[in-house]
């Protein structure tokens, strides 16, 4: 399956932002629930996002992917004993390979305080997860920390963790990172092997929120770019024909402000699901007035390997 990223911060004010040129799409979750992380399961589509000031983990629910429900429960109502409250982020979730489910997160680490990821498990897809750990499966504090974990799991079944180390925390590169999990999920295997960092003008001195996926013969990469509290963010596409790389970059994002004329504002935190009306780009953008990033998707189409995404005319 395609795990579905998500990620949010609340109480964020974007500086210096954009306006909208026309009135966007209607969001599926008009509330702040930035990175969207989606699965299917039992006939439901289950959303996840990062802490609200009431929840550590939020949840939606939906029978098609386009009508939502939200609630008021928290999916990860315990953290692990290194991590502290308030910066619960990114959480992915997917199916364990024995059953259940398993979520991978990022969160404070309270020794360091960078952000680090953990991992949780669950008998039921919405929860309540609980940690599986005692101790954080990647925590790179010298590279600035990790967050915004993706399970990736490859054509011959091993299994992978996709994530950006934290630079951005101090004034280091960022890395988006893949590195194999142990056979209980709870541990890496190895080195990283480091897959991208910012290097066009776009992208600022960001890159993050990797969507991993293999499409035909080539492994394509979807990641977020640039200050998410900015309209400049935006999400950019590498492709690979090799799992570990090289990745090559398009120039241009997927989808930015300036692309949607508008319509999406510092558009990011994405994803894939794959829904009855085929592919979608689910992700976060903010509200007109920048106080909020609400969940948005928008058709996600093909030719070949090549994803390609078209915003709507506007109202």
């Amino acid at each position: 399956g395609v795990a579905v990223l998500l990620f949010v911060l609340t109480g964020c004010v974007a500086e210096n932002a954009g306006t909208a040129s026309s009135t966007p799409p209607n969001p599926l979750i008009d509330q702040d629930f930035p990175d969207p992380d989606i699965v299917q399961s039992g006939g439901q589509y289950v959303a996840f996002a990062t802490n609200s000031p009431a929840y550590t983990i939020q949840v939606a629910t939906s029978p098609d992917l386009t009508h939502w429900s939200y609630r008021g429960d928290d999916a990860l109502p315990q953290l692990p004993a290194w991590a502290t409250s308030g910066r619960t982020w990114a959480p992915d979730v997917s199916p364990a390979p024995g059953g259940g489910w398993v979520m991978y997160f990022a969160a404070e680490d309270a020794a360091s305080h960078k952000q680090c990821i953990g991992v949780a498990t669950a008998a039921e897809v919405l929860g309540p997860y609980r940690p599986a750990s005692d101790a954080p499966v990647v925590c790179p504090i010298t590279q600035g920390g990790a967050i915004d974990p993706q399970l990736f799991t490859d054509t011959d079944g091993t299994r992978y963790l996709v994530f950006k180390t934290d630079g951005n925390c101090c004034a280091l590169d960022t890395w988006i990172e893949l590195v194999p999990l142990s056979a209980d999920g709870k541990s890496i295997v190895g080195t990283p092997t480091r897959l991208i960092r910012q290097t066009l003008g776009w992208e600022g001195k960001v890159v993050e929120a990797p969507t991993l996926i293999r499409h035909g013969s080539h492994y394509v990469l979807l990641y977020s770019a640039n200050d998410y509290s900015h309209d400049r963010y935006a999400i950019g596409v590498a492709t690979a024909a090799s799992l570990t790389g090289p990745y090559s970059k398009r120039s241009e994002p997927l989808l930015s402000t300036a692309s949607s004329r508008g319509l999406y504002l510092g558009p990011g935190g994405q994803d894939i699901v794959t829904g009855p009306k085929g592919d979608a780009l689910v992700l976060h953008s903010w509200d007109a007035s920048y106080a909020y990033r609400a969940m948005r998707s928008l058709p996600l189409r093909w030719q070949g390997d090549v994803p390609s995404v078209t915003a709507p005319a506007g109202v």
